[in-house]
């Protein structure tokens, strides 16, 4: 059945043009998705300087605990380096104590010597003499200081950034919905902290053709069957019912992905850790949409348990389901 939606208002069709995101509508090319899976914008940056570009904390912040440790070896074990060639510079033998037996046992030492000072452990097997390794050995302790404070003040600011691990299903799905249909996707807190307040906003981006041949993206809110929870123990499955007042109502998973339709998802919530709000997001787009099917439950059978035992493995989980309404089209398979 080939349904359309009854003639809007003008106003109402203005602002729906003006609705914007912060992409703007120029992003015109298709298969570009606005916002990765895993919440980071797709979007490269040119011209930005030198200085703009390292912006080392923010790198330091927001990277990978595993690459945040090999950042911190790599660092240590360079600085090192340049110090021990720098003693090597000033003469090893000013190194009182150091191994001269061999050019390998003398960097050994002034390697291990520049690890000893820059933590200002200082074994004491080793010591400067004379004013130029003296001087070279005071600099290296003062910036040991500095950089081991800077050091531990971003390894704490990683461990206190309240996060939130939300976890999404794979895929979204168009599912039988009360005696309608529903766009879907499930969310489930992954980590045991507590998330209070959650609110969820959902947009759905689409790209248009206007009639002098270029292409405009254009923006619709979704309205929710429940847009805030006040609490978030388990899952929760979003839904936005396909009625005749959707911007879906109508089309097929073809015509989705015809307009390079993407569905952006941005959650908020509260922390009740450090009670701060924290956030997350992302998107689906149509290719990752699912016709006719429903969630399987996640709740694990275990009868007498006294407790609720939620399976995240499962969140993915799902089946085939007949769409019975009228407001989602067949596929051509289904046809």
């Amino acid at each position: 059945m080939n349904l359309r939606r009854s003639r809007k208002d003008k106003l109402v069709e203005a602002e729906e043009k003006r609705r914007d995101l912060g992409f703007g509508t120029q992003i015109n090319d298709p298969d570009t998705r606005l916002l990765n899976r895993d919440g980071s914008f797709n979007v490269k940056r040119e011209g930005v300087s030198f200085w703009s570009r390292l912006n080392i904390f923010n790198r330091l912040m927001v990277c990978s605990w595993r690459r945040f440790f090999e950042l911190i070896a790599s660092f240590y074990l360079v600085l090192n380096l340049i110090f021990a060639g720098i003693y090597e510079l000033v003469g090893i033998e000013n190194l009182q104590g150091a191994d001269m037996t061999s050019v390998k046992s003398r960097l050994m030492d002034a390697f291990f010597f520049s690890s000893q000072t820059l933590t200002t452990v200082g074994y004491g097997r080793i010591a400067p003499i004379g004013f130029w390794a003296s001087s070279v050995a005071a600099v290296e302790s003062l910036l040991g200081l500095l950089i081991f404070a800077l050091a531990t003040s971003l390894l704490y600011g990683r461990f206190s950034k309240p996060v939130a691990h939300i976890l999404y299903s794979d895929k979204a799905i168009i599912a039988p919905y009360l005696d309608v249909t529903g766009f879907m996707f499930r969310i489930v807190n992954e980590r045991a902290n507590q998330l209070i307040d959650l609110q969820v906003e959902v947009a759905m981006s689409i790209l248009e053709k206007q009639p002098d041949g270029k292409f405009l993206r254009r923006y619709f809110s979704l309205d929710l069957e429940r847009n805030k929870v006040n609490f978030f123990p388990t899952n929760w499955t979003i839904v936005h019912a396909i009625t005749q007042e959707s911007p879906m109502f109508g089309l097929s998973k073809e015509e989705l992905v015809k307009l390079d339709t993407e569905f952006l998802i941005l959650i908020r919530a509260t922390e009740d850790t450090f009670n701060q709000t924290v956030h997350s997001r992302t998107s689906f787009h149509s290719k990752e949409i699912v016709v006719g099917a429903k969630f399987l439950p996640m709740f694990s059978d275990k009868e007498g348990a006294g407790i609720i035992t939620l399976d995240l493995t499962k969140i993915s989980d799902i089946q085939e389901a007949s769409l019975i309404s009228e407001y989602m089209p067949p596929t051509d398979e289904e046809e």
